[in-house]
């Protein structure tokens, strides 16, 4: 790379420099690497703080979904200019954005439709390296009661407790469950061990009166449901 003296974000003109730019258009006006760049606060001896944020975010194909995928190691070891502390405001960040949206799905919780599990659990779900297990326990009228992770794994797979399942669900009066994991290959296809699962967690549903409604598989960018293909 080209040496060139260092910039520091004071040094832009005072509508480029993205705490300004907030406070003269608002937020909505800043890119996601002016954001960025004010997470992060400095850049390195070559590049301001955006710059920086900006070859951050072109390693994750411009994608902040990506971008969440990234480890505090990772972003330490990748890019100069980002320590510790750096990395660590960058994961918080993503984070916080993750949970917010979770929080707004929330909001109404009740099952319609096999994308609405999706978009309830695809914030937990979506951004993980490893399988996790969770059902919703559901009302009536197909509200959510509350939302169980009962499970959690490697990268090909996780062990599920039947017992377990079922025993959370009549302690929470539900009259109706959806099981609902990730697959971390980003291939929504079910496995036989996923088929059999369902199978026994239908099975036992039966004989307790409590209805397996759905199992939906969670991937980054679609997702499989045993409903919609008429396999429950």
């Amino acid at each position: 790379m080209e040496n060139r003296p260092k910039l520091n974000i004071k040094d832009l003109a005072e509508e480029d420099r993205p705490r300004e730019k907030m406070l003269l258009k608002g937020v909505a006006a800043l890119s996601d690497a002016e954001l960025l760049g004010i997470l992060i606060g400095s850049g390195n001896k070559n590049e301001t703080a955006v710059e920086l944020a900006q070859r951050i975010l072109h390693s994750a194909s411009n994608n902040l979904n990506a971008l969440g995928k990234f480890e505090i190691n990772e972003l330490i070891k990748n890019f100069n200019g980002i320590g510790e502390a750096k990395a660590i405001t960058i994961v918080a960040a993503l984070e916080l954005g993750k949970r917010r949206k979770l929080s707004e799905v929330i909001v109404q919780p009740q099952i319609t439709s096999s994308e609405t599990v999706y978009q309830l659990l695809h914030p937990v779900l979506a951004d993980l390296k490893h399988e996790e297990v969770w059902v919703l326990l559901l009302n009536r009228a197909n509200k959510v009661l509350k939302k169980i992770q009962v499970s959690k794994g490697g990268v090909t797979g996780t062990v599920v407790d039947i017992r377990m399942i079922m025993r959370e669900a009549i302690d929470g009066l539900a009259s109706a469950l959806i099981l609902c994991h990730n697959h971390p290959s980003g291939n929504a296809q079910p496995s036989g061990d996923d088929d059999q699962i369902t199978k026994r967690l239908k099975e036992a549903g039966n004989i307790m009166d409590i209805r397996l409604l759905d199992h939906v598989i969670v991937c980054d960018h679609s997702y499989y449901s045993y409903m919609d293909k008429g396999r429950l």
